[in-house]
């Protein structure tokens, strides 16, 4: 295969790549709290190639894709049980299979008085104890976290710093799993709640739309490149299998 046969194709597996994490993101530009995937590129030469000093052209590929924890911006809505995270940090939640780490603040007190996220997770407290409130009462929420209602505090909500890259594990809903045992050794974070305000995902949709036009526009050039070698092959066969007078 020709060498630029060889880049066209490798290029435009990288942005097809691409192109699904991109459409993800897109899925997720009004969930409150979303952190983006991104991805970052590098170019490849097998090592049996460059042991043998052949000049095979370097390929494009896609080498790390990693998770963007920069912060959104904030939407204030009025909603006492909308709380948006300033700072580093995550709330946690009681997930299906385990904990869950989280920065959507869509929440809810469910008729049992338990202080839940959108889909029903309870939200950990500092202390053992968890969040009893009554259902037909307004919640007040601290910017340290502290729940009250009447006056009287329920509790305090567990704010966590955010793991290393490795120890994310995302999720459907903007949500990120985590161990027992990372979850316990992650500190306190020192992010303020703000009662009232959503975070919007940290990648907007403008932003996104102009990713994926450069992500086509590119991945239509490759398209013609490797169009382009195709025809190069064809022809120089054509050429060599031609008998000339």
């Amino acid at each position: 295969m020709d060498p630029l046969t060889i880049t066209a194709a490798s290029g435009m597996r990288a942005k097809m790549e691409a192109l699904d994490l991109l459409a993800n993101n897109m899925a997720n530009v009004s969930t409150p709290g979303y952190k983006a995937d991104r991805e970052s590129y590098n170019l490849y030469i097998g090592q049996a190639a460059l042991e043998a000093g052949s000049s095979q052209p370097f390929s494009p590929v896609i080498e790390e894709q990693w998770t963007d924890l920069s912060q959104g911006s904030f939407n204030v809505t009025g909603n006492p049980l909308d709380v948006a995270l300033s700072g580093a940090g995550f709330l946690v939640a009681d997930g299906p299979s385990g904990p869950l780490l989280t920065r959507g603040g869509s929440l809810q007190v469910d008729r049992n008085g338990r202080l839940t996220t959108r889909e029903g997770y309870e939200l950990h407290t500092v202390e053992p104890k968890r969040v009893k409130a009554d259902p037909l009462l307004p919640v007040s929420l601290d910017p340290d976290g502290s729940v009250r209602q009447n006056g009287i505090a329920l509790g305090q909500l567990k704010v966590v710093a955010p793991p290393g890259p490795e120890g994310l594990a995302k999720r459907q809903g903007g949500y990120f799993a985590v161990d027992e045992a990372g979850l316990r050794s992650l500190p306190a974070a020192r992010a303020e709640l703000r009662q009232g305000t959503l975070e919007s995902s940290n990648l907007g949709a403008a932003e996104a739309a102009v990713r994926l036009v450069n992500v086509l526009r590119q991945f239509e050039t490759l398209q013609k490149a490797l169009q382009l070698g195709g025809e190069m092959n064809r022809r120089a066969v054509e050429e060599v299998a031609r008998i000339q007078p």
